[in-house]
């Protein structure tokens, strides 16, 4: 089961960094291309002041994180999991 979904592009380079990362980790999310759904770019823009900014990670409890660390995600998931 996902944890989150990530919004990204296929050609943002700390997108695939970050999935290759959390992949390592086990951590499991759902990816959604802003690119291939303009309703969810227009969800990272309402996240991020008017600007289209991936990654963007949007948690099960309605918080989100742009950009973040793979040590930032972690201890999000501890904080809405415990």
């Amino acid at each position: 089961m996902s944890q989150f979904t990530m919004y990204s592009t296929s050609w943002c380079g700390y997108c695939r960094r970050l999935k290759s990362s959390l992949n390592r980790e086990g951590i499991m999310f759902d990816e959604i291309d802003i690119e291939s759904h303009p309703a969810s770019a227009d969800l990272v823009m309402s996240l991020n002041g008017g600007n289209a900014v991936v990654p963007t990670l949007v948690f099960a409890d309605g918080s989100s994180l742009t950009n973040p660390s793979p040590t930032q995600v972690k201890e999000k998931l501890a904080a809405i999991t415990s």
